[in-house]
This record gives structure tokens, sequence and C-alpha cells, in this order.
């Protein structure tokens, strides 16, 4: 049975030698992004127009790739 990802999961992706972790940012029926870390704004960045406070780093995974993602944990 294939892993059907779902957002806020936690998973790895173990795509050839380096393997990527982290939550399922986002999600439709031909890719997710995987969210592999998080950053605070600058400032500048802040007034410069965006209510938004962090920056998120995001990974995308085709759907024909779900099946090489291996399920760790939900956050809820």
């Amino acid at each position: 049975m294939r892993y059907e990802p779902k957002v806020n999961d936690y998973v790895i992706w173990n795509k050839l030698n380096f393997p990527v972790e982290g939550w399922v940012y986002f999600k439709d029926h031909e890719h997710i992004t995987i969210e592999i870390g998080v950053r605070n704004k600058t400032k500048k960045q802040i007034i410069n127009g965006t209510h938004h406070r962090k920056d998120h780093i995001l990974v995308v995974c085709q759907s024909q790739y779900w099946s090489e993602l291996e399920y760790v944990r939900s956050r809820m």
C-alpha cells in the first residue's frame, strides 16, 4: 500500500544519498512541499511589505516519488 502524505505529517524522503526530512507543509494531487527549515525575517523585510515574520524553506516532492517517503509521525 502506498503512503498518502498529509499536511502536518513528519516524513523522511530517502532521495539518493541526501535524505530530506521535515513537515509536510502543503499538498495537492500532484506534489507536496516538505518544510526543512524556518528562519526569522529581518526587520527590513518585515517593514518593506510583508506581515509574515518567518521564511519557510521548502522542498518539492512530486507524487511519483511519494512511494519513497517514510512516515514518522503527525503533529495532530
